[in-house]
């Protein structure tokens, strides 16, 4: 009989369901890469932010350790699981600078004159991850038991690519520091799908381990047949919209996206210096030539949603895209190099659980968002799913965000 080998480190399966000694592995691999990330902004003196950013990449690389000591050192009710009480008394912090340094809800604007130096930031990290270890060493081998230190493999996961991003518009090379992640390949133009009509489960199921709120629960839709696009839209594609006047026709943009598209004075995507012809880019700190086949990145919901009314498209719904990612790959379905806008706006599924389960943050109210859907080329290969959904803003284009489109 051969052996069952274990998942790898990089198993997005494993990160939601596997049990102590595979979490223990995650745990400190992530832990380096968030280490790598903070020498990397340390060599180039941007620990504190440039104004391009929304937050100090000092601020954000802290808070994976805070994140671990507040659910899972200083919780008393962790082993409750995600039915524990989020806002139940906590033990004393290790160092009681760190909640007004690291905690958001409670903590005080970043002031670098008063911040921690990148040496007790990374002492921190150390100190915080080794606690975390002896308490998963010790904690119940179940779903329950290994709620909180899973909940912090994905906060810090998902902080990969948000400090990705900041090297992005901080004009940073990443190095080895987003190993191994990086930039999305170019791909051959493959002809669209055709997708037969069916009955299909959107959402994750129950008993999958640790399921973010946004994406419970499982529920049966009937889709009508509909045919998708095999890959994002490139930017070959993209720059014929360009060239035929797409940022200058009205009549192509939403009423909010042209709004939106005066306000910013916008005739690219965010970080394009030139898009007819050549395309022209920030990349990896310089400006970079894209290739004609790698996907369109940075674009907005409003550019995703004009360059689909100018190709006679539209965008794919939420069903849509995850039954295509979920069933098609044999077929050439190809997703993944970077998060996609879909259709409509950002809605909660079906699901009769009390709450939002402990360490998440309910949807804030205010002006409807849009849905991402999938990964990105620099998303941690672990955090890649289907079945994952971000919430944002329209106007977001920040993210590593582009789009495919269907036929209407």
């Amino acid at each position: 009989m051969v052996p069952h080998s274990p998942p790898s480190i990089h198993s997005a399966e494993a990160a939601r369901q596997a049990g102590r000694d595979w979490l223990s592995l995650a745990l400190i691999d992530s832990r380096n890469r968030t280490l790598r990330w903070l020498a990397r902004f340390e060599a180039t003196g941007t620990l504190h932010g440039t104004p391009e950013l929304r937050d100090a990449p000092l601020r954000c690389i802290g808070r994976a350790g805070w994140f671990q000591e507040f659910w899972i050192t200083r919780h008393v009710q962790r082993a409750r699981g995600e039915r524990s009480d989020a806002a139940s008394l906590r033990l004393a912090a290790a160092d009681p600078r760190a909640d007004g340094w690291f905690d958001l809800a409670h903590g005080q604007p970043w002031n670098e004159a008063a911040a921690p130096a990148a040496d007790e930031v990374r002492s921190y990290l150390e100190v915080t991850l080794e606690t975390t270890l002896d308490l998963l060493a010790a904690s119940d081998d179940n779903d329950t038991g290994l709620y909180v230190f899973r909940l912090a493999l994905l906060a810090e996961d998902r902080l990969a690519e948000t400090l990705a991003e900041a090297a992005q518009w901080a004009a940073i090379d990443p190095g080895n520091a987003a190993t191994p992640c990086g930039p999305a390949p170019a791909r051959a133009e493959r002809e669209a799908l055709w997708m037969p009509a069916r009955r299909f489960a959107l959402g994750a199921p129950r008993g999958s381990g640790l399921v973010p709120p946004n994406e419970r629960w499982a529920h049966e839709i009937a889709v009508p047949e509909f045919e998708i696009d095999a890959q994002a839209v490139s930017w070959q594609r993209y720059v014929e919209f360009a060239e035929d006047g797409g940022y200058d026709r009205e009549e192509l943009w939403s009423r909010e996206g042209w709004a939106w598209l005066q306000a910013q004075g916008r005739r690219a995507p965010r970080g394009v210096e030139q898009l007819r012809g050549a395309v022209l880019l920030q990349r990896r700190g310089q400006m970079q030539r894209a290739p004609a086949g790698q996907a369109v990145v940075h674009a907005s919901w409003y550019e995703a949603d004009a360059w689909c009314r100018w190709a006679g498209r539209r965008l794919p719904t939420e069903v849509e895209w995850e039954l295509a990612a979920c069933t098609a790959a044999s077929r050439g379905f190809v997703w993944g190099d970077v998060r996609e806008w879909a259709a409509g706006s950002a809605r909660a599924w079906p699901n009769d659980d009390a709450g939002v389960p402990a360490g998440f943050a309910p949807v804030p109210p205010g002006q409807p968002k849009r849905v991402l859907r999938g990964a990105s080329s620099w998303t941690v290969p672990r955090a890649v799913s289907a079945k994952a959904r971000r919430f944002a803003l329209p106007g977001r284009d920040e993210i590593f965000c582009g789009f495919r489109s269907c036929a209407i």
